[in-house]
């Protein structure tokens, strides 16, 4: 493997949804992680809401494991701008993420209107900085805030310093976004990005394009997305998040076995991508 593609390696919380924070942890060490993503606050109403505010068990329990392991956090989820939202409400929340360490906090698009999104991004923004955190916002194909030209508005009009644009592939490709334009913005909008596969054929419906990427993508690697041309369009030492739910594996695979075998597929697509040493 090239010394130039050993970028930090993360966990993503969504790829071992089924584990607590602290097992999380634990499989990101046990698997060969530098990171773990951690989801503080439920993506859906299905999800499982852990009780991290304040000085929990759950939280001392997920603060040693960290310290035990010396897996670091990466990033924390999820917060979504509505149209009624109290950005202050989200206080907690952002000063557990920087207790556990986190670096980044992933940020949902969830308003039509693009003026009020960019105005409540730049007071979250502006309650993250003291804290270190910054925010990444992560369009998706089903929410307000659907591709990367949108994204990019919103982070423009934000006009922060602590904000940048998340990349998930499936994402990127399901909104159809193009790699030309990838290519031309700012480098500094870029901290990190997630990575998985998915077929080639795009869902021609919501039920589907939702079950597939919050239950089923495909290994780095073994799908028909070009995550080659996804990587050479960003800067080349970006942290790395895997984030790859894959609810069938799941349920004959455990967490750990998962978890080492999408790191040697995302190692092997940086190889393919960059070459050897």
């Amino acid at each position: 493997m090239s010394k130039k593609n050993r970028r930090p390696l993360s966990l993503a919380a969504l790829t071992v949804i089924e584990l607590t924070p602290p097992q999380m942890v634990q499989c990101a060490a046990d698997a060969g992680y530098d990171f773990v993503g951690l989801r503080l606050l439920p993506a859906t109403d299905q999800e499982v809401r852990y009780d991290f505010i304040g000085d929990t068990p759950l939280k001392r329990e997920t603060l040693a494991c960290l310290k035990d392991t010396g897996v670091r956090v990466l990033d924390a989820e999820i917060l979504r701008l509505k149209p009624d939202t109290d950005v202050t409400t989200y206080l907690p929340m952002l000063e557990t993420a920087a207790e556990l360490g986190a670096r980044y906090v992933l940020v949902a698009g969830n308003d039509p209107d693009e003026t009020r999104t960019a105005d409540n991004l730049a007071k979250l923004c502006a309650l993250a900085a003291p804290l270190g955190l910054t925010l990444s916002i992560e369009p998706m194909p089903w929410t307000d805030t659907r591709d990367i030209t949108q994204a990019a508005r919103i982070l423009k009009a934000a006009a922060k310093s602590n904000v940048g644009l998340l990349i998930d592939p499936i994402h990127f490709d399901r909104a159809d976004s193009s790699i030309d334009e990838l290519r031309a913005m700012p480098r500094e909008y870029f901290r990190y990005l997630q990575f998985c596969d998915a077929p080639a054929e795009r869902p021609k419906d919501l039920e589907t394009l939702l079950q597939q990427a919050r239950c089923e993508r495909l290994m780095p690697g073994h799908g028909g997305l070009d995550l080659a041309a996804i990587l050479r369009a960003l800067p080349d030492d970006l942290p790395v998040s895997i984030e790859v739910p894959m609810e069938n594996w799941a349920r004959t695979a455990k967490a750990t076995e998962r978890a080492q075998k999408l790191r040697e597929a995302t190692l092997a697509v940086l190889d393919t991508t960059y070459g050897p040493n």
